[in-house]
């Protein structure tokens, strides 16, 4: 059984969550804020955070980091996260603080199960939604 913490400052998007996530086998938590998702975070038991991009004056970015540096010098144990993302600017920074997955909205709800099963088994997940199409030079030309 696995703990999934849902953090968004919007009740819509957190039920619109819960809703594609309801599994027997998930035990789902929610907060609306990141300060509270890191105190549950600090008391343990939770395996995969998935966090709205922006929430509040905390947003998943900085979630993020603050995890990472928790878990550096053993304040918290590692917990993957899943970021969910607006913008195509905003892969960049899903990468750049070490996300192990994100999703672009809106919601695939199949795409969001792939994404929190993949990094249950310890694996991340890229959602190749705005993956650069494939440009071939020299390619001849159809007639």
């Amino acid at each position: 059984m696995a703990t999934v913490l849902l953090v968004s400052d919007l009740a819509a998007l957190r039920r619109e969550l819960r809703d594609m996530l309801e599994d027997p086998e998930l035990i789902i938590e929610e907060t609306d804020s990141a300060p509270a998702a890191l105190g549950r975070v600090r008391e343990g038991g939770v395996d995969l955070v998935i966090a709205d991009l922006q929430i509040g004056a905390m947003g998943a970015v900085a979630l993020c980091l603050e995890l990472r540096h928790e878990e550096s010098y053993g304040a918290s144990e590692p917990v993957a996260v899943l970021m969910l993302l607006d913008r195509r600017a905003d892969v960049f920074l899903a990468r750049r603080s070490t996300a192990e997955g994100f999703v672009v909205k809106p919601l695939d709800p199949l795409k969001v199960r792939l994404a929190v099963r993949t990094l249950l088994r310890g694996e991340s997940f890229d959602d190749d939604a705005w993956r650069p199409a494939t440009v071939r030079v020299g390619a001849p030309d159809s007639e």
